[in-house]
């Protein structure tokens, strides 16, 4: 059976959309802003949190300046490396899978995520998933430098075209309205999954918008009849 693809190559958002990291953010965003004496998200708050740069966050969620910001993503960093950058964390089901059968039908493919590269490294090695991957790009360690969701877009896209791999038909797969936004801006559709941290108007601009891993597969991979 030789499976294709409509598409030239796959971006993917990580956090909340191939792994499920809630646990270990809650913990370590609870040790920083107690930290700075400020009050820490409950669980149901975690969609404040996940999907945007920390930098921003930190100011839009808690009302620090760009200073304290700054200061307050070094110390999350710093947890993050005393407690480990994959613990607690999980790949959604069905996940790993559908990006290993998309790598074995010749589709490239690359992280595009808002979580500081380092971190994309670590958690894509100890899920045995980045032999699948073309490229793995996350945001620079500040989460200046390079953290928006357009710019990390056209970094994947870039060194895929270093690599020589087709990006004419790129989709980006993603759960936060930043993911549609962010691909939006260099014309790569959306393809909203609904299982991670997000409201449900946030899939408007999405070119489709699925609830499983089965769905989100139709869309990515077909059985070629005539090959």
């Amino acid at each position: 059976m030789t499976m294709r693809s409509p598409w030239s190559c796959v971006l993917w958002d990580v956090d909340g959309t191939v792994v499920d990291a809630s646990d270990g953010i809650l913990r370590r965003l609870t040790m920083c802003l107690e930290h700075f004496g400020r009050k820490a998200p409950t669980r149901e708050e975690l969609v404040h949190w996940i999907g945007p740069p920390m930098y921003d966050s930190f100011q839009v969620n808690v009302g620090m300046t760009p200073d304290e910001a700054s200061a307050a993503v070094s110390h999350y960093r710093a947890i993050g490396r005393e407690d480990g950058y994959t613990t607690g964390a999980k790949l959604f089901d069905g996940i790993g899978e559908l990006i290993r059968d998309i790598s074995a039908a010749g589709i490239a493919q690359s992280t595009a995520s808002s979580k500081p590269e380092i971190q994309v490294d670590a958690l894509m090695d100890h899920f045995d998933l980045s032999p699948h991957l073309n490229a793995i790009v996350g945001a620079t360690i500040d989460e200046r430098t390079l953290s928006s969701k357009a710019d990390i877009v056209a970094e994947a896209l870039r060194r895929l075209e270093a690599e020589g791999i087709d990006t004419d038909r790129p989709v980006l797969i993603g759960d936060r309205h930043h993911d549609v936004e962010g691909g939006a801006e260099h014309g790569v559709p959306v393809i909203f999954v609904r299982w991670g941290f997000s409201w449900p108007h946030e899939a408007e601009g999405a070119q489709a918008a699925v609830d499983t891993v089965d769905e989100l597969r139709t869309l990515l991979l077909f059985e070629d009849v005539d090959a």
